[in-house]
């Protein structure tokens, strides 16, 4: 990775002792100012030319990576702070050894790693902006980060541009690998296609007399292709589907009186929404008193984020998916007992999907390192062989299994889990709890989204 493999040194004292302290802290600011006009690495071989410096084995330098992810704003609240808790856990655990197998090795191969954090905030070209100095000024040897499909669809020509390793870990749009080819970029998260797709077959399973359908989704990107992917695949499976109506409000707009009553007038047997966050909360809060989920069966692809907060709030027989097999419907592995329990015993709630969403690409990204450290005989492994032993890769998560399948080996795909609430004894459960095999909700690769869905997801 940059600046690991080649030796690093320590500035050492070469012999004065009578320095006062003001010629000291004068020499200590020449020092930094002409590190900064000259560059980090040019300024350490002239130190080591003069013979002010000594080496010191790299695995001690920590390895520095960039954690980009909502901190504040309308996002940070239901997954950017998740994420960034998830990743701090993971840091700590990883550095600590504490992760459970195979992930029990310190660090990235025995280096420890370092988070640079960053705020996903602002506008497409502030996250271009921050991603450069990232990348440029802080000396990072790799990025993990972005939800929105904007950000990451910003990001993704930059970091072939600056060649450094970006892993993206929670961003839903299919046409990041879907409409370009990247090196330097990889996503651990399944993208979206699977949670309609996934949807659609749960309500022809589960509601095989529904014949009316309607959704209320964001209008922005990620509301629009929730909705697509969600009709097309109903009509897939049931040519004969009516629509009645199709409602998308302004993101955060909060008040949904007039969608929700066109949504009653239409008398959909099934509502599909991809809302997130204080939209979804919003919703449900306006949208139960009105009775709507008591005349229709609700779909909420996104509703394992609310679980925490809404709780027995959420009607019975309410399908809630969380973009994979995370949160309420993670399996009972080692990984996950210990993520799950280590997580709310520090946050005092239970792990959403962005969390996990983030730790499964920290431990991806260090089973690449390792194997690539493995393959070059225990040496630190440069960024190309990194890339090389990411690409195809499969590797534990405490969601399951993640194949780095589609994308030309670049894009994760996991199983998809579906089920419906129920209270029990005050508490709210799932029922019903399907779950579809990765290969049953994903195209395969080479295969545009649509076109499969087109196709009735031929194989």
């Amino acid at each position: 990775m940059t600046g690991h493999h080649e030796l690093i040194f320590a500035l050492t004292v070469n012999g004065i002792e009578i320095l006062k302290p003001l010629f000291a802290f004068l020499a200590l600011f020449s020092l930094r100012v002409f590190r900064v006009l000259c560059g980090a690495r040019f300024f350490f071989f002239i130190l080591l030319g003069l013979g002010y410096l000594t080496p010191v084995h790299a695995a001690d330098v920590p390895l520095r990576i960039g954690v980009v992810t909502f901190l504040s704003g309308p996002g940070a609240g239901p997954m950017g702070i998740p994420g960034r808790n998830a990743a701090e856990l993971a840091f700590d655990a990883l550095n600590a050894g504490t992760v459970p197998a195979p992930y029990q090795s310190k660090g990235f191969g025995g280096t420890p790693i370092e988070m640079v954090l960053i705020d996903e905030a602002g506008s497409t070209s502030n996250v271009v902006t921050q991603y450069r100095n990232l990348v440029q000024r802080q000396n990072i040897g790799m990025v993990i980060g972005y939800i929105s499909s904007g950000s990451c669809m910003a990001v993704a020509p930059i970091a072939e541009e600056l060649k450094i390793l970006t892993v993206i870990f929670d961003c839903g749009t299919p046409r990041l690998f879907e409409d370009a080819i990247y090196k330097y970029v990889f996503r651990t998260a399944s993208h979206a296609t699977m949670d309609s797709v996934a949807a659609a077959k749960y309500v022809r399973e589960r509601l095989p007399n529904a014949t009316r359908i309607a959704g209320i989704n964001q209008n922005y990107a990620w509301g629009q292709d929730s909705w697509r992917d969600f009709e097309a695949s109903m009509r897939a499976l049931a040519p004969a589907i009516e629509v009645t109506t199709s409602q998308m409000p302004k993101l955060f707009s909060s008040q949904y009186g007039s969608e929700i009553s066109t949504l009653l007038a239409g008398n959909p047997d099934v509502i599909h929404s991809s809302f997130w966050g204080g939209d979804l909360e919003a919703f449900i809060l306006q949208a139960v008193p009105r009775n709507l989920f008591g005349r229709s069966t609700v779909v909420l692809t996104t509703g394992d984020a609310q679980l925490h907060n809404l709780g027995t709030r959420i009607p019975d027989g309410t399908i809630i998916g969380a973009r994979g097999p995370h949160g309420v419907f993670a399996p009972d592995n080692e990984l996950n007992r210990w993520f799950r329990s280590t997580y709310e015993k520090r946050y005092g709630a239970p792990p959403p999907f962005a969390a996990y969403h983030m730790v499964q690409a920290i431990l991806g990204t260090k089973a690449a390192y390792e194997k690539a450290k493995s393959a070059a005989g225990g040496k630190v492994p440069d960024q190309d062989q990194v890339i090389a032993a990411f690409q195809g890769l499969s590797f534990e998560t405490p969601s399951g299994t993640t194949k780095m399948a589609l994308g030309n080996g670049h894009q994760g795909i996991q199983p998809m889990v579906y089920g419906m609430t129920k209270a029990v004894g005050g508490k709210l459960t799932m029922t019903n709890v399907t779950r579809y095999a990765a290969e049953q909700v994903n195209p395969p690769d080479g295969v545009k989204s649509e076109d499969w869905i087109k196709s009735g997801f031929a194989r």
